[in-house]
C-alpha cells in the first residue's frame, strides 16, 4: 500500500443497517438487533439478450424458457453471494430481501439487498425474508415463522408471429381463447415455481408475495417475477394439504394479521387472465369513424365483459379449493398490440379455520407506522412537481 492510498477496513466496529427506527423497535420485540446492510450481485453481458432475440421474432406467445433460465440464474447467483455475506457477518437472519434487475450500458446486473439481523444468542444464520422487520413482526404474530426468501419467474413474449396476426384480421371482437389459455398458463408458472422452491425449504406457506412485470432490454420479452417468504405455520396444516402442501398469499403483513385475528388464513394466490380482440382491424374501427364524441357502447360492453371473464376465472379457482372469500383483488390491462388486450385479475383466496389466531391482541404502533421518505431525488421528477402533496411518491417518476 502506497502512502497516498486510504486504508479500507474489511470489518466495522458498528453495524450499518438499512433498518428504520420503527424496524429497530420491532426487531427488539423479536429479540434481534440491527446487523449490516448486505449485498450480493451478479453481472451478465447484454450480449446474451441479442443472441436470443432471433428466437422471439417467430414466437407465438407464452414462456421463453432460455430467457427464464438465464434471468433466474443471475438472480440465484446474486442471492448466493448475499447469503454468504450474511454468514460472514454472523447474522441470524436477513430482512427486507429484494431481487432487482439493473440495466447498465452493455450489461445487466442482478442485485440482492437486505438488512442483517443479529442476536445475543449467537446462533448461525437461519432465515431470510422479503419482509421488512415491521412486516416480519406482523407475520410472526400471525403464526408465520420465516424460513427463506423465495422467488419464481417466467420470461415470455408479448409479440406474435406475422401468420398469427394475419389470422387475427378475420377475428370478430371478443375473447381469443387460445391466447387466454397461453397467458393463463404463463402467468401461473411464476407462482408454481415459488411453491416448488418453498417445498424444497420444507415450508408450508409463502406469505407477502409481490408480483412485478419488467421489460427485458427492449427485446420484446417481459419477465413476471414473484417473490415472498417461505414460512412455517403450525396452525394451517390441513389448509395447506388442501392446496398441495403450500399456501400462498399476496396480502400485506397487516392484512394477514387482521384476518388471523378473525380466524381466517390465506389459501392460495389466484390469477385470472383473458386476452380479447377489440376488433379494431374490422368492424369497430369503421364504426369509430362515425363518432365525434360520447360513449362507444360496443367497446364499453366488450371491456366490461373482459374484466368479468377474468374475475370469473379467479372465482372459479377459489371455489375449486373450497375458499370462503377472495381478498385484495387487483385488475390490470396490458396491450399486446394489433387490437389485442390482456385483462389480468389477481387476489388471495382465504378460508376460516379453527385454531387460527394471533399471538397478541393488538399490534404495536411501530409495526404499522410507515416511514416517510427523507431523500427526494427531484432530478427524476416532472418539472413543477409539488413535493408537499401526500399522494406523490418520490421514486416512481423514473
Amino acid at each position: 500500500m502506497t502512502p497516498d492510498q486510504p486504508h479500507i477496513s474489511t470489518s466495522r466496529s458498528i453495524n450499518c443497517s438499512g433498518m428504520s427506527g420503527n424496524e429497530m423497535y420491532c426487531a427488539h420485540l423479536l429479540g434481534y438487533t440491527p446487523g449490516d446492510l448486505l449485498v450480493g450481485n451478479s453481472v451478465f453481458a447484454m450480449g446474451f439478450l441479442g443472441s436470443l432475440r432471433s428466437n422471439v421474432r417467430s414466437f407465438v406467445g407464452g414462456e421463453i424458457v432460455t430467457f427464464t433460465e438465464m434471468i433466474a440464474e443471475g438472480r440465484r447467483l446474486s442471492l448466493e453471494r448475499f447469503s454468504k455475506e450474511l454468514v460472514e457477518s454472523n447474522g441470524v437472519g436477513a430482512s427486507g430481501v429484494t431481487s432487482e434487475v439493473i440495466f447498465h450500458p452493455g450489461n445487466i446486473e442482478f442485485l440482492t439487498v437486505g438488512s442483517g439481523l443479529c442476536s445475543d444468542q449467537g446462533t448461525p444464520a437461519s432465515f431470510t425474508t422479503s419482509a421488512d422487520v415491521q412486516e416480519l413482526f406482523c407475520q410472526w404474530d400471525s403464526g408465520y415463522m420465516p424460513v427463506s426468501f423465495v422467488f419464481g419467474n417466467v420470461a415470455y413474449s408479448i409479440g406474435f408471429g406475422r401468420n398469427i396476426f394475419g389470422s387475427l384480421r378475420q377475428l370478430a371482437k371478443g375473447e381469443v381463447k387460445q391466447f387466454s389459455e397461453v397467458f393463463n398458463t404463463t402467468r401461473n408458472l411464476a407462482l408454481t415455481r415459488v411453491i416448488e422452491e418453498a417445498r424444497t425449504k420444507n415450508a408450508n406457506s409463502v406469505v407477502g408475495i409481490r408480483t412485478s412485470i419488467l421489460p427485458i432490454g427492449g427485446s420484446g420479452v417481459q419477465e413476471m417475477m414473484m417473490l415472498g417468504t417461505a414460512s412455517v405455520n403450525n396452525s394451517i396444516g390441513t389448509l395447506a394439504e388442501a392446496v398441495g402442501g403450500v399456501t400462498t398469499s399476496d396480502l400485506t403483513a397487516e392484512e394477514t394479521w387482521n384476518i388471523a385475528k378473525l380466524g381466517y388464513a390465506p389459501m392460495k394466490l389466484v390469477i385470472g387472465t383473458s386476452v380479447y380482440s377489440l376488433g379494431i382491424v374490422g368492424g369497430i374501427k369503421s364504426t369509430l369513424k362515425n363518432y365525434v364524441k360520447g360513449e362507444i357502447g360496443a367497446l364499453t360492453n366488450l371491456i366490461y365483459g373482459a374484466r368479468e371473464q377474468s374475475l370469473n376465472k379467479v372465482q372459479f379457482q377459489a371455489e375449486e379449493i373450497g375458499a370462503d372469500d377472495v381478498l385484495g383483488i387487483k385488475t390490470y390491462i396490458y396491450s399486446l398490440g394489433n387490437g389485442l388486450i390482456e385483462f389480468l385479475a389477481i387476489g388471495t383466496a382465504v378460508k376460516k379455520v379453527n385454531g387460527i389466531s394471533t399471538r397478541t391482541d393488538q399490534l404495536p404502533p411501530q409495526a404499522i407506522i410507515r416511514d416517510k421518505d427523507t431523500f427526494i431525488d427531484t432530478a427524476n421528477m416532472p418539472y413543477g412537481t409539488d413535493l408537499q402533496k401526500p399522494n406523490l411518491q418520490p421514486g416512481r417518476y423514473n
